[in-house]
Parts: structure tokens; sequence; C-alpha cells
């Protein structure tokens, strides 16, 4: 008989599991799948364990029969190309946590989330190679879908980042890997039989593409595949998958209950567990060969044990999956799911309603005919008509694409970006965002400061030339380039930067108000204002002098004793404001004279001008005793009216007679102000008496001002003066 022409194209699909391999060919017309011909064919040996093929020859052979099976119901219809499908129990999932800090409060976009993303999906990454036997081996898992779990901002959680402003941005990310040498055994395994892999898509998939239709994927549902050595958790959300999953844990423990308690053999058990609740009894032989009769009630009695448990693991790996809250439905298939009250525990576990946990078998498959004879549908065909549908869907299948140079396999789900290419050729985290240079971590007066280093330049990501940010979709053979991010410069701070370092210390000097700058000390040592502070450094802003420390800023050593606060002093006692300091080696009236005859010397041909009087005085200035006897008060006066003079009379007159304490009245930022306490003031005097605080910064820069001028902190004050002092 001839081949019979079938509607093109035929898609064949296999569902190569643990225990049997499954096939289905069918085509699409319209809106319905027509499954035309199907075949099973279990495994003779352990060729596949937890869904990994471990003998690839066995695996082969049982496929080739198969096909052959499939060949001969379409009357000889040749299959070449075929769809296949990962199993579910084989993915690892990890949830990892990306986070990013910024040095300053910052708007965030899509290329700060999708960046942290990435670093999410990396740690995932890494749990699963730790997890892993082959550390070393960093290529051998390929990421087939990210979901986020949850966002945070400034560490508050947050339902979107987009348009917020923050320093620091993060999110836990469930990420699902699938191990290379899976792929790679069905590849060749499927070679072997001559076949050509023309699909690839993942068991959950297939199964939730028949079990839960498009329109339901809005909503947040499981869809549980309870199979022989394992159950395949999928979970849906806002119209996307989001999660995968799976527990060892399923049909296989609930036979094995039943062996250890009726001492049955494998088979003999898989029957009694697959027996109708509605009969009255069932009948089995023992391995001694003794009949025995058991009702339906005792069967589910003693699995219910085993259940319990199972529903329990499925109901803590769902929440797992969902960010810890249960979904709101949950719809189970394949055959461990049909035993009695299996769905009903697992609504317990999960505290939903009975019936929002159910089972779905034929419901589910109104689309699909079945042109076979004496077929019923059935959930256990879930999965293998799945495998066929997705052909239509996705054509899924592994793509390459070009990174830096470097050729990378990427599993395509038709929603591949520059993101999913980045995770896959391990992209470091540190290469995404700009990497801020060292920070600087001291301590001023005992407390703890932070001074950020600076942002380095963003990572340039080119697309065939093009630049792209990391939401831009890729296609097969597209070249990527990534240059990474750079880092920025070291946080540098001058000791004199310091808020802290400004201010004045008064203190009385025989009678005369020194007013000395307060000083730093860095790692118990005195350091000058232009001292650049390194990391762990301890700076100590000091509010006293030690009395040598005076005495050099001076620059004057007496040779007496000197008292503080009318007590006898060392050179190490210390000296707080308005503290008084006196010492009884005053100069007298000629000794004043006497260091001012180089003063006078030099100015002589200037004096020469002056009256007659100055003129024979200033002849014998190299005569100390004839100058002592000629110049007197008069003398002194007529020296002053000479300008070439003025500042040597002003000198000694300073020195001799202390300047009279005086008030002046100003306006601080239109607040009238009183300065009090000294002859003379300058602009550093007015933190004396006006309320401003210099111990934090309130702005980049602060502006000083002298009627309406600018001005430091050493210019004279006066009475009158109207003075500008804030941040700017």
């Amino acid at each position: 008989m001839g081949a019979v022409k079938y509607p093109e194209p035929l898609v064949f699909g296999l569902d190569i599991g643990t225990r049997s391999i499954v096939g289905t060919v069918g085509y699409k017309d319209k809106e319905k799948f027509n499954v035309i011909a199907m075949a099973v064919k279990y495994h003779e040996s352990r060729a596949m364990i937890d869904g990994q093929i471990h003998d690839i020859a066995k695996v082969s052979e049982a496929i080739v029969e198969v096909k052959r099976s499939l060949e001969e119901q379409l009357n000889g219809y040749k299959l070449k190309d075929v769809c296949i499908a990962a199993a579910g129990r084989v993915l690892k999932t990890a949830i990892g946590h990306g986070e990013y800090v910024f040095s300053e409060n910052t708007s965030i976009n899509q290329e700060y989330i999708h960046s942290i993303e990435l670093i999410g999906v990396e740690k995932a990454h890494n749990m699963i190679l730790e997890e892993a036997h082959d550390k070393d081996d960093l290529e051998k898992y390929y990421c087939v879908g990210y979901t986020v779990v949850k966002y945070y901002l400034n560490d508050y959680e947050i339902l979107k980042l987009e348009g917020h402003k923050g320093t620091k941005i993060s999110a836990d990310v469930l990420a699902t890997f699938l191990p290379e040498e899976v792929v790679n055994s069905l590849y060749t395994a499927v070679e072997h039989a001559g076949l050509n892999v023309c699909n690839l898509t993942l068991e959950p998939i297939a199964a939730i593409d028949v079990a839960i239709p498009e329109n339901y994927r809005l909503l947040n549902i499981a869809l549980i595949d309870v199979g022989a050595g394992t159950s395949d958790i999928c979970i849906t959300k806002d119209g996307s998958i989001i999660g995968y999953g799976m527990i060892s844990s399923a049909g296989d423990e609930m036979t094995e209950a039943l062996i250890k308690k009726y001492l049955i053999d494998f088979d003999t058990a898989e029957k009694l567990k697959s027996a109708s609740p509605k009969k009255k009894s069932i009948s089995y032989k023992d391995i001694m060969g003794i009949t025995h009769k058991i009702t339906p009630a005792e069967i589910n009695e003693t699995l219910e044990t085993v259940k319990e448990e199972i529903t329990k693991k499925i109901s803590d790996k769902i929440i797992e999956l969902n960010g810890g809250t249960p979904v709101s439905a949950v719809f189970v298939v394949g055959g461990g799911g049909k035993i009695t009250g299996f769905t009903d525990l697992l609504a317990d576990a999960l505290e939903l309603p009975h019936e929002r946990v159910a089972l779905r078998g034929e419901e589910v498959m109104n689309d699909i005919n079945f042109l076979l004879e004496d077929f019923k549908k059935d959930s256990l065909y879930v999965t293998p008509v799945g495998i066929c549908l997705n052909f239509y869907d996705q054509k899924n299948n592994f793509i390459f694409v070009t990174v830096n140079e470097d050729r990378i396999k990427l599993y395509n789900n038709d929603r591949l970006t520059i993101f999913d290419a980045a995770a896959q050729y391990g992209l470091p985290n540190e290469a995404i965002f700009p990497k801020r240079g060292d920070d600087i971590t001291f301590t001023i007066n005992g407390k703890k400061r932070i001074v950020r280093g600076y942002d380095g330049e963003a990572a340039l990501i080119k697309q065939n030339g093009r630049v792209v940010g990391l939401n831009e979709a890729i296609q097969a053979n597209d070249i990527i380039t990534i240059k990474e991010s750079t880092k920025g410069k070291s946080a540098s701070v001058l000791l004199s930067s310091l808020p802290e370092y400004s201010g004045t210390i008064g203190i009385n000097v025989n009678g005369n108000t020194i007013t000395c700058p307060k000083f730093a000390e860095v790692n118990n040592e005195p350091q000058l204002a232009s001292y650049e502070i390194k990391d762990n450094d301890d700076v100590i802003m000091q509010n006293y002098y030690t009395l040598e420390q005076l005495l050099v800023f001076l620059d004057y050593r007496p040779e007496g004793k000197i008292y503080i606060n009318n007590k006898e002093a060392t050179s190490e006692d210390k000296i707080y404001e308005n503290f008084i300091v006196t010492w009884n080696d005053q100069l007298t009236y000629e000794d004043l004279i006497e260091e001012s005859k180089d003063v006078l010397q030099n100015n002589h041909n200037k004096i020469n001008s002056s009256e007659t009087k100055n003129k024979n005085i200033l002849s014998d200035t190299n005569n100390k005793n004839s100058l002592n006897d000629t110049i007197n008060k008069d003398d002194i006066t007529d020296i002053k009216s000479n300008d070439s003079n003025y500042e040597i009379q002003n000198t000694i007159q300073d020195i001799q007679q202390p300047k009279q304490i005086k008030s002046i009245k100003i306006k601080v930022n239109h607040t009238d102000t009183i300065l009090t306490g000294k002859a003379d003031y300058t602009f550093v005097d007015i933190f004396d008496f006006y309320p401003f605080d210099l111990s934090t910064l309130g702005g980049d820069k602060l502006i000083t001002r002298i009627n309406g001028k600018d001005a430091e902190y050493i210019d004279p004050i006066f009475d009158g003066c109207y003075v500008d002092l804030f941040w700017e």
C-alpha cells in the first residue's frame, strides 16, 4: 500500500521519559491539532534515570522502535525531523540577589533594572555551580528562563522600580538552568536514531501549552505534572511563565509503599495503585504466592501518609517558586495525580479551596482530535501532545551569537535579549555598572565618616556595530561587543576641606586677646591643612593649644616663668578658649628703642628730609646711649608724623601700650549682632557671636561677604558693616 497523503507539515514529537518513550504524530487544521499516530516503548533496562539519559545506545534503539511503529501506522510515511523536550526534573533553579549602590540619589531606568537582574542571574548561576559535581566547568548550564520575585528600593520592597529615585536598588531573581550534558545527550540519542532535532522545548512548557490556555496565564496558576519519579512544577503569572521546579517524589513512592505493605512486586503494586475506586474489592498474589483481597479504601489508607508527604513537598516548592505566597489555583496532570484524594491533600497543604486544585484531563483537549481507534483522552497524554504543539508556537531551539569574539550557544525562547547573551557569556556583575573609585573611611572626633570615590564610565554595548542597551532583542548570528565599565578615581579629601577644620581659639596673653586657628592631629600627630586624609585615619580637631604650641605660634619665647590662669605652667600644659597666659620679662621702653635701631637705619635717607631735630637724633643712631638720652616722647611724636616711620611707631606703641577693648555693632544676614571683648575684629570672630553651624555641610560652598564683597576669614570687620554668611 502506498503512502497516504497527509496535510503538511506533519509534526513528530517524542516524549523521552524515565520509564517510557511516547511518540506522537499529527498536524494542525485551523485551530485544532489532529493526532494521527501514537506509539509507546517502555525501557527494558534503566537506560534513563530521573530524566537523564545514561545509556545513549539503548535509548536510541527504543527511539528507532517508536519511529518504526509510527511509520507503519502512517502507511510508510518517513519521519525525519522530530520535536523533543528536556525533562523538568533536570532543570536547576536558584534565587540570586542582585543589587547596586549609587554614590548619590539616582533616577532608576530600565538599564539599571536589567543590570541588577543580570547580577541576580549570575548569583543564581554561581549557586547552581556550587551544588554541581563538576564545579570547574562553568559552561555546562544554560539559562532557559528567569523571573524577578521581588524588587527593592533602598532595602524596602517595591512592585516596580522604574521612575523612582534612590541610592540602592536590588532584586531577588528566580533563574532556571538546563545542564548542557542533558541537551547534548538528547541530541545524540535522537541523531543516532536517524532523526534531526527541529525543535527543543521543556517538558513543563509542553504540558502548560495544553493544560493552561494562553488567556488563563494572566492568573497566578501552578501546573503539576506528577510522573513516576518526579513531580514537575510550572507557574504562570501576568501572561508568562515565571518559574519552573521539581521535587523528586511522585508515583513511584506510592508504589513502593504498597510493595512494602503487601509484599508484592512492582507491577502488581502499580495495578493496585491505579485500580478504580469504584471496585468493591481487588485480588492480588503476594511474593509467597498467597492470594489476597483488598478494597480500594484500604489501598487509599495505606497511601495516605505518602500522599501527605508528597503534597507537602509540592506545596512548599510552589510557594518558594511563587515568591513566598501560594498560587490562586493548581492544575494537576500525570498518572500520579489521579490517585484518590491527592488533589484534596494538595489543596489543604496550600490552604486553597478543594475546587481550586483539580485534575486536567479530557477537558483540556477540546482542540485536539485523536484520529485513532479505541483511544480515550487522558491527562497522561498532555505532555506528548504539548511537545508537538510547541512546534507551532515557538520553534524553540538553540541559536549562536558572538559576544566579544566568543561564539556562544543560547536556548532560544523567542524573547532573547542582550541581557541573555551577557548572562550566558558570563559577564561579571562588576562589568555592568560604572565602577566607583575606592572610598575613604576615617573618623573625625570619634565619629565615622565615609567619602565616596568617583563613578567611572558605564559599559558600552554594541549589536552589529550599533550602540544598544541590555534589553535589546537579539537574533541568530548577531555580533555583540561589550566594553566593560571603568573604575572611577579614588576618593580624595584634604584636612582643610573638613567642616570641622574652621574656627579659632581666643587666648589672653599679657592682657591682649590672641586669635589662634584650630589645628588637627591625625593618628596622634599634628598635621598641616594640606594633609591628604588616608583610609582608616583617626582625625581629632583640637580645641586647645599646649604652651609649647602657643609659643611656636607667637614666635616668641620668654626667659622667665610663664603662668596659665595664675599657675606656673610647663610646656605641655593645655590652654583652652579664654585662658589667661602671663609672663614677667616684658620689654622696657629702652628695649623697644634698641629693637627699632635697625629699622631706623634702613630709613636714614628718608628721615633726613624730616625736621632738623629728627636729623640730629637719627645721625647718632649708632650710639645707643646718645639715642636713649636724645629721644623722648616728643621725638616719638615727631617720628610718627613721618609716614616712613609710622609702622615702626605703631609696633612700639602696640607692645608698649595694649589696645583698648571695644564693642562694635554689625548686621549678619539682616540680624543685628554685637561683637565684644577685643580691640580689633576679623571675619572669623563673627562665629563667636552669631549662631551658625559649621559642623554640618549645608551646601557645596560657604559664601562670606562684607558690604557685598567677597571676604576671607582674616579680613577686618568694623562697626556698621553688613555681612552675608550662608551655604550655596
